[in-house]
């Protein structure tokens, strides 16, 4: 349960990372494609970030400690622009276009992300 809650409550960031940030762009009609895009796109980022952000992490110890953890921020968008060139080579309508747009989409993906974790959560008490 709690991976699909994560799943959803990343879609809707990256949905609405769409709509705000110019140079992401979900380019299918629909709105069905839509949903089913985002949480393609969703499961796609989550692999991504469970594999390759400890690593980078751990080598780049060092960049995130002289930058107090601002580095992160750069992390963050690359690894968003790479989750859109996996879903570019699956053949999925989302696109980002660059480097900028990457990193101010994640920074949208991680509050939208944050906000709606402090509404849904994804832990029995």
């Amino acid at each position: 349960m709690k991976i699909l809650i994560r799943v959803v409550t990343t879609a809707i960031a990256l949905w609405v990372a769409t709509l705000i940030v110019s140079g992401i762009d979900l380019t299918t009609a629909s709105t069905p494609k839509k949903v089913g895009t985002l949480i393609a796109v969703a499961i796609v980022f989550g692999v991504i970030n469970a594999f390759l952000k400890p690593i980078v992490k751990t080598l780049g110890c060092v960049f995130y400690i002289l930058t107090l953890g601002l580095f992160a921020l750069v992390v963050n968008g690359l690894l968003l622009w790479l989750a859109s060139w996996a879903a570019g080579k699956m053949s999925l309508p989302f696109h980002v276009s660059g480097f900028w747009p990457a990193f101010w989409g994640a920074i949208v993906v991680g509050v939208v992300s944050w906000l709606l974790n402090l509404f849904v959560h994804d832990d029995k008490d």
